[in-house]
């Protein structure tokens, strides 16, 4: 594991302890956030640019150069999964970019930061953005920004945009799919598209916080969904207490997981979030960079006065049955007969992570309380 797959985990974990107080469902992408914060960082000067490394990386020449290796990997085309990362920046037209940035952000990042006409044009520059995001993301994130949240003080706007679909290794039946409950508490239920199948999986059990964790691969093993469980309906808190991401490493490296067979209950889902993250990086210590009195942009811009106004994500992920033909999924039909089979029943909230299992860094994180 490299160090910008430990910095993305530790990443992923803090943005995830500010979500998780919304108690619904979440789904984010660390890495999109990261490499938005990476181009940022390197126009960033000062205490400014030392409240990012803190939250965001350790090591920021190794963090850059990382990045670049990882999304040339991710950008290459690829008939096994769909993975569309946008991201880019947009100034104030007053505000002109010095070229050395301009160079770095291109090289390191694939994006070329724009210069908009905010002050006198803010909605032709706000159908501009999200024209570019619906572009990079082949039409599935829209209307990123809605009317109203670009406007003539706007000065700088931060976009990452994501979108996701990705085939199992191992399909899902669609006859075997049916309704089933879905247990949001104790006390309430909803009716949900419950997936069902027997098959070999990772799995293993989480003994200090009384729960489990399964890996689905993706078709040729290059991405994984990784579940994590709680054994207990209302257990999903003291699981997302006790967890670290040192902890969600250990738990997910394979010596804690072994090769099962299972039956497997898995909800179908659709994600679609938008987060404003001014107020979660703030909290997590960037604040200087919402200061225009304070932040200093000084590697990005010769003008003083520049801060960030806007920080939008907007994710998508859609998880069903869809497999391919090629997958070794034709085996024993669910619920024959009884069998030594474990059982990984998700008929009740969980989270989940999507790996790039080459490099272990983190593409995304779920919470999933009610389908």
């Amino acid at each position: 594991m490299n160090s910008l797959s430990a910095a993305n985990i530790k990443f992923c974990f803090d943005i995830f302890r500010e979500l998780r107080r919304m108690k619904k469902n979440v789904f984010y992408s660390p890495l999109s956030i990261s490499a938005a914060m990476g181009m940022l960082l390197l126009g960033l000067k000062g205490n400014t640019a030392s409240q990012v490394k803190k939250v965001v990386c350790d090591k920021p020449g190794e963090f850059h150069s990382q990045f670049h290796a990882l999304l040339e990997e991710i950008n290459k085309p690829n008939d096994d999964y769909s993975l569309a990362i946008a991201n880019s920046l947009y100034g104030n037209q007053t505000f002109p970019f010095l070229q050395s940035y301009l160079d770095c952000v291109e090289k390191l990042y694939q994006a070329s930061p724009e210069s908009m006409d905010f002050s006198q044009a803010p909605e032709e520059s706000r159908e501009k953005i999200n024209a570019w995001v619906e572009d990079q993301t082949n039409e599935k994130i829209k209307e990123l920004f809605p009317a109203g949240t670009i406007d003539a003080s706007t000065i700088l706007v931060l976009v990452n945009a994501i979108y996701f679909k990705g085939k199992w290794a191992m399909e899902f039946k669609r006859e075997n799919t049916k309704k089933a409950l879905f247990r949001t508490n104790k006390d309430t239920s909803t009716s949900v598209q419950m997936m069902t199948q027997k098959d070999y999986f990772n799995m293993g059990y989480i003994q200090e916080c009384q729960g489990k964790i399964i890996e689905l691969p993706y078709t040729n093993n290059h991405l994984s969904m990784l579940v994590l469980l709680p054994t207990e309906t209302d257990g999903l808190e003291k699981l997302e207490e006790e967890l670290t991401s040192e902890k969600l490493m250990e738990w997910m490296s394979p010596e804690n997981m072994t090769k099962k067979e299972v039956i497997l209950r898995f909800p179908r889902f659709k994600l679609e979030q938008t987060y404003s993250l001014g107020p979660t990086l703030e909290a997590m210590g960037m604040r200087d960079i919402f200061d225009a009195q304070r932040a200093d942009f000084s590697g990005m811009t010769s003008h003083k006065g520049l801060s960030v106004s806007t920080i939008l994500h907007k994710s998508f992920v859609e998880v069903n049955e869809e497999g391919t033909e090629a997958a070794a999924a034709t085996g024993i039909a669910v619920g024959l007969s009884a069998s030594l089979a474990e059982e990984f029943n998700c008929n009740q909230p969980f989270l989940f992570f999507i790996r790039d299992n080459k490099s272990k860094n983190l593409l995304f994180c779920g919470r999933v309380v009610a389908p």
